[in-house]
């Protein structure tokens, strides 16, 4: 059986954009409950953690811990009249729209984030597949696309790139080596080392002149990742890609909203974007720029 569905996706490409699209999408429902829950269940391990250090209302801590929360529990359910969402109505984008954007017990207006989320986790999947058919780096790429979306709405929300997420990326990268689907595992080790290492020099640099924090550690490890997959030569594109993608919505923010200079902005995001892009369309761009200018 999973024989023939291997065949039919290689077989019949509408059939594989399909698939994806739709496998992508139920991801993407599952993303927003990663993206939601995942720093709260770090935040209430960090909680217990300094609660049993300082020995400090440890009855607090027991009655904390034995309330569950997780990825699985408690079940998805409004906020507001904590109804249960039922089966039918955590379909992707189709509950969205069949609700009309509230909840179906009391009405409150459900965030236009969750479909938008699900849609983005879809096309960008999709995408991925268009580009490299039906190949080794298709199911690697498109892991990498799940968990860099999750990856950016963290950040975005809590300034935050968990280990839970980075770690994971980095082994998948470096283990896909041994068998040479992006590099070898020569130049997949020294692409991590070069992202990682790229990024902490500059945080150091800055640190050193201004004293201040320009970027966290979860920064370093995302384009260690990156860099395992794209390799030391295109590490620059992603830097200068990233950075742009940075001054262009850092001027949007600072032209259409309160936000000023010293606002802090996630750099992860621009990293997972530009990385994205290098990952898929890489080769192309470095061969338009070596023709235009080289």
């Amino acid at each position: 059986m999973f024989d023939q569905i291997l065949d039919a996706l290689e077989t019949f490409p509408l059939f594989l954009y399909g698939f994806t699209f739709v496998l992508s999408l139920l991801v993407g429902s599952f993303l927003n409950v990663v993206i939601y829950r995942l720093p709260v269940m770090m935040q209430n391990e960090w909680d217990c953690d300094c609660r049993e250090l300082l020995a400090d209302e440890l009855k607090k801590t027991k009655a904390k811990e034995a309330t569950p929360f997780n990825l699985a529990v408690p079940e998805s359910h409004c906020p507001k009249c904590k109804h249960k969402v039922k089966p039918w109505q955590n379909i992707p984008v189709i509950s969205y729209l069949l609700l009309k954007g509230k909840c179906g017990n009391c009405n409150t207006p459900i965030s236009l984030r969750y479909p938008a989320i699900e849609l983005l986790t879809a096309i960008a999947s999709l995408t991925v597949v268009m580009v490299v058919g039906f190949s080794p780096q298709a199911p690697v790429l498109i892991l990498l696309t799940w968990l860099f979306v999750a990856l950016i709405f963290i950040d975005i929300d809590h300034m935050l790139l968990p280990d839970q997420i980075t770690q994971p990326a980095l082994w998948l990268v470096i283990i896909s080596s041994i068998w040479g689907v992006f590099l070898s595992p020569k130049d997949a080790i020294i692409g991590a080392a070069s992202g990682y290492m790229f990024l902490w020099v500059v945080f150091w640099g800055f640190k050193l002149v201004t004293g201040k924090d320009g970027m966290g550690y979860g920064d370093f490890k995302l384009m260690a990742v990156v860099g395992g997959v794209v390799g030391v030569i295109q590490l620059p594109m992603v830097i200068l890609l990233s950075s742009a993608v940075g001054a262009v919505i850092g001027l949007s923010m600072m032209a259409f909203s309160k936000a000023d200079r010293t606002t802090h902005i996630p750099f992860g995001p621009y990293i997972a974007i530009a990385g994205w892009i290098t990952m898929l369309w890489g080769d192309g761009i470095l061969a338009w720029y070596l023709r235009v200018f080289v």
